[in-house]
Parts: structure tokens; sequence; C-alpha cells
């Protein structure tokens, strides 16, 4: 952890630099002093809060080329603290407010639909066992022999593939609900209740279920039972925002130092379209925090706030597990639940430490430059800070070594597109684990919030802790008897892949493979201007000559084929629009020339066998031929496994 002094002083002197002053900062505080207790810990009063973090986000913001953030905290059943830091319009140098100012919290918006399902589970109009068809106008195809529940989509265990295609679009009004889902099923690649898979989608059905159940249009369901009973003025999950939010919304930026985005629409909105103020959020997290009550507001009865807040799906009970809705966090000897969101512009987490009566609430309205995680480096502080927490010494088992090498190896995550191209991006961004000779292991998905890579040992029978930490990863067989790592974030888990599907492998071949046929095309240029230089001819038959033009015009064609697909699915994640429709037809038009590629692979096998047994090439021309043929291996295994050429119009 970085000295706060250091942080404090850099916070001045970058703030001055970057924004030519330091940054202006909007507050809603008491004016208590700090007091010490008894174990010397600092107390959380709103003036030792406000220090804390004074010492702390003004760093970040001019250190990381960040915006600006709002910060709420409660305690005790009220708001201790809330603030806003740096600018909400960089340009305009608007400064953030805690009380108006409109931040998108992504994701966090999902516990709000939960409460929603919650308030009419509690009123017998919604049952959390029963099939999701039945509360529906259409129909999820069936699959498992399973029905998907209400049960499952709390805990992010319907099943469902990755679904991206219309997730987001800019500056547009949202789609019917129910159009938009009937149009954008997923296919269901996991029996429900068995494997936690993040799904937008299934959220969104819940937000429709209470849609249909209530006979309210979700919106309108939500400010009449959540916001205007909490008191909520500056909340909504309407898009475009209406006239009286918009001038208080906050620009969204990659970098404060970029040019401001634009107003991000979330097609799947009960999943993720809510716009708030951290005092607005303040109240939510009381409510939670206070059993379904704020003053004479009473949203879920006690009974089923306590519902909601235990554990309802965990793959080991020695892991965080999913609430009804909440996700579970083990930090500093508490268990949290709480929940992170984030758009493509802004960065946000809620904490609820319930034993202590505590939540927290930030968000970030742009990216952090660097590999540093903001939001996670403010929430483990404050935590250390007023929830100091010994770690306990435990010994590294004796089986360390041979358990760190049967657990390292390549692992696919559960939350991905399956039945599409798109299935490419899970396949070659495997997490790895790689095992030290010392008998730890690093897993480099999850570095710490700074960004430095965690060295994990190993604690208990294939539990490997960070060392001078407290995250675990647990390895044990999924239902099919694969390896899979349970780590802190249970709405989703990887598994072990083959040889077939292991990514780094895949990559290796592949890029070999891509080398050969980019190199081969260029020396036979090369080789052309060589022998019209020296008035040189091959000596080849009429057949030769043909499939030496054709093995190449296939390879050239897998190369633009690669290359195509990648520039567009890199481009696709910069512009949203290119992941609907208008995109679909792009990328299967790119697919095309893949499909002509691969069944262009037949002549290169044909070259192979023909040149084997020809007696007019030399050793030399059948190896060259055996090459050309094991680089188009190469490239279709790297087509199959990645699922290069479904022509799928749903992703």
């Amino acid at each position: 952890m970085k000295k706060l002094t250091a942080l404090f002083l850099l916070s001045v002197i970058l703030g001055s630099i970057i924004f030519g002053q330091a940054p202006k900062t909007t507050e809603t505080k008491t004016t208590e002093a700090p007091k010490p207790t008894e174990s010397g810990k600092p107390e959380m009063t709103a003036a030792d809060v406000e220090a804390f973090l004074d010492g702390i986000v003004p760093a970040q913001i001019a250190q990381n080329d960040i915006a600006g953030a709002t910060i709420s905290v409660v305690k005790d059943g009220k708001l201790l603290f809330a603030k806003g830091y740096g600018y909400s319009d960089v340009k305009g140098k608007k400064p953030v407010s805690p009380e108006t100012t409109l931040f998108r919290p992504g994701s966090v918006s999902k516990l709000f639909t939960w409460t929603a399902v919650m308030q009419l589970v509690e009123q017998g109009k919604l049952d959390l066992n029963k099939d999701v068809n039945e509360y529906l106008d259409f129909k999820i195809p069936e699959a498992f022999g399973k029905p998907i529940t209400l049960t499952n989509i709390l805990t992010h265990t319907p099943g469902f593939e990755e679904q991206i295609k219309d997730l987001f679009t800019l500056n547009q009004e949202s789609p019917n609900l129910g159009e938009y889902l009937k149009t954008h099923i997923p296919a269901r690649i996991f029996p429900p209740g068995t494997v936690p898979a993040y799904s937008n989608y299934a959220t969104a059905l819940a937000g429709y279920i209470v849609e249909r159940v209530s006979g309210k249009p979700f919106n309108d369901y939500i400010a009449d039972n959540i916001f205007k009973p909490l008191g909520m003025t500056h909340s909504t999950f309407a898009q475009p925002l209406p006239a009286d939010f918009a001038p208080n919304m906050s620009n969204g930026y990659q970098l404060a130092s970029d040019d401001p985005k634009g107003f991000e629409n979330i097609n799947a909105f009960p999943a993720g379209s809510l716009s708030s103020s951290a005092v607005d959020m303040s109240k939510f997290m009381l409510a939670h925090l206070l059993d379904g009550k704020l003053g004479d507001a009473q949203i879920l009865k006690p009974e089923t706030a306590k519902l909601m807040h235990s554990r309802l799906f965990g793959l080991d009970d020695a892991a965080p597990g999913m609430a009804h809705g909440f996700y579970e966090e083990s930090r500093n000897g508490h268990r949290i639940i709480g929940h992170g969101g984030d758009t493509m512009w802004f960065h946000s987490d809620l904490h609820l430490v319930l034993d202590a009566g505590v939540g927290f609430f930030i968000s970030y309205n742009s990216q952090s430059r660097g590999h540093s995680n903001p939001r996670e480096v403010i929430w483990h502080s404050f935590l250390d800070r007023y929830f100091p927490y010994k770690i306990p010494e435990t010994p590294t088992l004796e089986t360390a070594k041979q358990d760190a090498q049967t657990v390292a190896g390549n692992y696919i995550g559960s939350r991905r597109a399956e039945m599409s191209a798109y299935r490419s991006l899970a396949v070659l961004s495997q997490a790895q684990v790689i095992a030290n000779e010392d008998g730890t292991i690093l897993f480099p998905m999850l570095n710490s919030p700074n960004g430095k890579p965690i060295v994990w040992r190993e604690v208990a029978p294939m539990t490997f802790q960070e060392v001078d930490g407290q995250d675990k990863l647990i390895f044990k067989p999924d239902e099919n008897g694969k390896m899979q790592v349970i780590m802190k974030y249970p709405f989703m888990t990887f598994t072990k892949t083959g040889t077939m599907e292991n990514g780094k492998l895949l990559l290796m071949i592949a890029g070999l493979s891509l080398g050969i046929m980019a190199l081969t095309l260029i020396l036979w240029f090369v080789a052309w201007i060589v022998r019209r230089r020296y008035g040189h001819k091959l000596e080849l038959s009429p057949l030769e000559w043909k499939l030496r033009w054709a093995v190449r015009i296939v390879f050239a064609l897998n190369l633009i084929f690669v290359i195509a697909l990648t520039s567009f699915v890199l481009y696709a994640f910069s512009h949203l629009e290119a992941l609907s429709d208008s995109g679909t037809t792009k990328l299967m038009i790119i697919q095309v020339i893949g499909v002509i590629a691969s069944i262009g692979s037949l002549v290169v096998f044909y070259n192979f066998v023909h040149t084997w047994l020809s007696k007019n090439f030399q050793i030399w021309g059948k190896l060259q031929a055996t090459v050309f043929a094991l680089a188009t291996i190469g490239i279709l295994w790297l087509i199959y496994a990645a699922n290069l050429l479904s022509f799928a119009t749903k992703y």
C-alpha cells in the first residue's frame, strides 16, 4: 500500500499540474473531529473519513488521468460522508457534486432489479423456484431437461452464454424490453444451477418479469417502489435522460485528457442503465442495512431483506458465494455483500458491511491510466483503516510443489460466447495458472489493486492464498471431472482446458502457421523477381503450376480472413455500432472468406500428397509441401477451436 502522506502531497502537486489547480471537491459531511478508540485505531467519523479519502482520491485522479469520482459512506443508519472529486465536465471545469451529479453505476443497477423481484416475492406474486417461462409471453427454449428459475437468475447460474450483440448503443432511445429479449435469447450452454456465468440478459429477463407481473413499465415500477419511497430524487433508469435530469449528468471519458464520450444506452436496461448520485445511492444502501426500512419508507420486510442478503449459491463453502443478487466478499474478518458495475466509461462499486452497519459507494467517470484498479485500492485501504485485520499465520503444505504442477495450465472462463465466432475471445484470452519452482503459483488474471503480480501459496489441500493477502484460489473438479478454479468473483469460474482448446498453444501454432503463409507469399514474389532477372524458368507440369498458384491463393485468403476478423473484433469493442445487425453482415462477409479458404485447404493437402508421390520433386520440395500442409492444419485448428466460421446472428 502506498503511504498516505506521499499520496496527499502528490495529489496537490500533480493536481495543480494537470488541472491548472487542485481539482475542486464538493461534499456533504458533518464537522465532528476525529476521535481515537480504545484499540488505537481511527474512529470512523465524517472528519476522519474526509481526511483519509482526501489523502488518496485526488492523487489517484491526478496520477491516473481520471476526470472525477463520487463517494458516499453510510454508518449507523445515517449518511456519514459524501463528496465529489474532480470534474464531471473537464473542459468546463464543472465539479462533481455528491448530491446532484449523476454517474452511471452500471451493473450496480442489478441490485435494484433484484430488490424489485424480492418485493414481488414477499407479495406472493413471484416464486423464486418456478420456471421463468410461466411469467413470460415468449419461451426460453428447453435444454438439459431443467427449467431456468429466478433463483438461477439471482445467482448468475441460468447457464446462458455471454450476450454482447446490441448490449450498448450511443445516444439512442431504449428499445422495447420485451422485443429486445425475444430477439436476443442466448444459447443455453450449462445446466441451470450448476455453473456461475454472469448474464446481463438474465437480469434483463428478471426486469421484464417485474414489468409483466406488476403491470407497470420497469422504469415506472422502480421509480414508484424504490426511488420515491427512499427520496432518491436524482436517480432514473430512463434512457435517454429526462430533460430535468440531463443537466446533472456527468460526462463519461476514456481518460480525462480525452474528449468526452456520448451517453451510453444499455439496451438490456434492467441490468445496467441506472443514473444516480452518490447521496441517492447512500439511501439505497441504508435501506438494505436497516432491514428494508429508511425513515417511514419500508421497501422490503425485515425477513425479506435478511433473506435477500443470505447466501444462496456457492461452489465451495470456503469461497465467496452469491446471495439473492448481491455477491459475497470476505475481507478483514467480515462477510461483505455488494456489487460492482462497469459501463464503457463509468466504473463503480457498492459494498455493505452488514455486521458493522457500514455501506460504501464509489464511482469514477473515466478509466484509469496504467494497471491499477483505483476503486479496489480505495476500498481495501478503507477497510484496513477502519477494520484492521491480522492475517492468520498458516503454514505452506508439503504437497505445494506437486499440487502446483497439478493445477498449472490454461483455463477458459464460464462467462463466454460459445455458439458464435466471438468464442474466439474466450479461447484466445484464457487465464493461466503458472507453477513456480518453490511450489507457489501465479494467476496473472488477478493482480493486486496496484497492478503488481500476486504470488499464491498452498495453505489447505488445493487451496492457494495470496502471499501477505487474504484472497484465495480454490481448485476442485467440476461436475464433468475437469479442474476448475474458484476465486473471489462468485459469478463466474474458470475450467482447465485440454490440448485442443489450450489458448496459449493455439496462439503459438496459429502464429507460426500464419507466419509460414506470409513468408511463403513474400518469398514467392522475391523468387519471381530473381528468376525474371536471371532468366530462369521453373520446370513444372501444368498441374504443378496450378497447384503452386492455388496453394498461395489459399494462403492469401487465410491471411486476409484472420487479419480482417481480428481487425473487426478490435474495432467492434471501441465502436459499439459494430455489435449490431450492421456489424453482423460485415462479420459474415469476412467469414465467407474463411469458408473459401477452409475449402481451399483441400488443395494444400492434395499438393502434399502429389508432391510426395511425384518423382519430379526432391526432398526439399517434399518437406516444403509438408510444412504447407502443417501450417494449414494449424489454421484449421484455430478455426475449429475458436468457432470462427459460425454464422450466428445472435451473439
